[in-house]
């Protein structure tokens, strides 16, 4: 019976990290919608790897005189550049985190391969209206799948490793450092206004991005079992890697003896210790508090 019971959890689980996959790949799509539809036509440069990859793919046209006919390859160049990083995401983040990753930056570099580029502006003449659009609709592109517990690789996986390092950092605090290099490269390339116009898009995207991405949401968990499960709390010590404080109460109406486990985690983490606890108690009652505050050591994860 509880392993029955357990197939069903197990099954859940998996459901559930496939609907964060799909809503991750819903995201880099429109990513990929933002980019072509009112970027990429207005000829300036997004941010992040992606800039640098625009970057690398006008050189290789322009200066080299390659042509690739109507593939922008950017999108290819942007996968080849990832392949480190996905190096650094196994080895700082966690495993699932690396596996969504992969998939979603493939279905991105697909993505950006395949949404057709209009001939001329959406917009028209208006760059900044596209600056703003483009910039909202990638910024969400980008923080969906970070909300999701993957990314669609670049710099946010380098900036997802240094949240745990440094408190007060952001994967946008991270995309306008890389931006500060890339449009200083920019400006020895290209005209003022170019630039200019991709650093309005670039700050919208980064604020988008903050916006969806609320990294720093920690929450705080109460659990109430019948009885001390060994099992469990090292399952989540394992699995998790967070402390757990304990203590023993009395249910004032039974007058039945519980056990008490608090523990501090990412807002992330919260579906995983879920699936961990009904594993080892379905019946186990749970209290969740969301955003609170923590001073101390506590190590920011995804």
């Amino acid at each position: 019976m509880k392993e029955a019971k357990n197939k069903i959890i197990d099954r859940q689980f998996l459901l559930e990290q496939g609907r964060l996959l799909l809503g991750g790949i819903a995201g880099v799509l429109l990513y990929a919608v933002g980019m072509n539809l009112f970027i990429v036509p207005i000829g300036l440069y997004s941010g992040g790897l992606m800039g640098f990859c625009q970057l690398i793919r006008t050189l290789l046209v322009n200066y080299a005189g390659l042509s690739f006919g109507g593939l922008d390859i950017a999108g290819l160049i942007y996968y080849i550049l990832n392949i480190p990083l996905f190096l650094v995401a196994i080895r700082f983040l966690s495993k699932r985190f690396f596996v969504k990753t992969i998939a979603c930056v493939t279905a991105m570099s697909l993505f950006l391969s395949i949404v057709p580029i209009p001939a001329d502006p959406i917009m028209g003449d208006d760059i900044l209206a596209s600056c703003l659009i483009g910039g909202i609709i990638c910024g969400a592109g980008i923080g969906i799948p970070l909300r999701m517990g993957c990314s669609g690789g670049g710099m946010d996986i380098v900036g997802l490793a240094m949240i745990k390092w440094k408190k007060n950092f952001s994967v946008g605090k991270m995309s306008l450092l890389t931006n500060a290099v890339l449009y200083g490269i920019c400006l020895f390339l290209f005209d003022i206004p170019t630039v200019i116009y991709s650093l309005i898009y670039a700050s919208v995207n980064s604020f988008a991005v903050d916006r969806l991405h609320s990294q720093n949401i920690t929450v705080e968990v109460k659990v109430v079992t019948n009885e001390k499960d060994e099992e469990m709390e090292a399952d989540i010590l394992a699995h998790l890697g967070r402390g757990i404080t304990t203590w023993n109460a009395k249910g004032a109406y039974t007058e039945e003896n519980k056990h008490v486990l608090y523990i501090l985690l990412s807002k992330y983490e919260l579906a995983h210790l879920k699936y961990i606890i009904k594993r080892h108690d379905p019946h186990a009652f749970i209290v969740v508090n969301e955003g609170v505050g923590i001073s101390g050591n506590f190590q920011k994860k995804l």
